[in-house]
């Protein structure tokens, strides 16, 4: 079984940071890739940044610019960066991670951590 849990939320004004940590553990091979997504109320899950094995990253749009993904694979740990945040980034961020495990790879989920950012 594979735990993944998410960290560092909160309650940050416009124009703040706030960094979110993600670790990944159990009985995991090797990470394949990590990823952020959110979901803001009344609206679908987006993806906000991925973390491929190989170093590559990706952004969404809304986040290009202000977001910053690292990671440690080795670690089995995920960063969300998070500058000049607005509004419209309050909602609950999920930790994605795609590994590699005895039954072949497999995607499991964090529970969440809300951010808000007050205008």
């Amino acid at each position: 079984q594979v735990q993944v849990v998410e960290s560092g939320g909160g309650l940050v004004q416009a124009g703040g940071s706030l960094r979110l940590s993600c670790t990944a553990s159990g009985r995991i091979f090797s990470v394949r890739a990590m990823k952020w997504y959110r979901q803001c109320p009344g609206k679908q899950r987006e993806l906000v940044a991925g973390l491929s094995k190989s170093g590559s990253t990706a952004y969404g749009d809304s986040v290009k610019g202000r977001f910053t993904i690292s990671g440690d694979n080795a670690k089995q740990m995920v960063y969300l960066q998070m500058n000049s945040l607005e509004a419209e980034d309050t909602a609950v961020y999920y930790c994605n991670v795609t590994v590699l495990v005895d039954g072949g790879i497999s995607t499991y989920w964090g529970q969440g951590t809300q951010v808000t950012v007050s205008s």
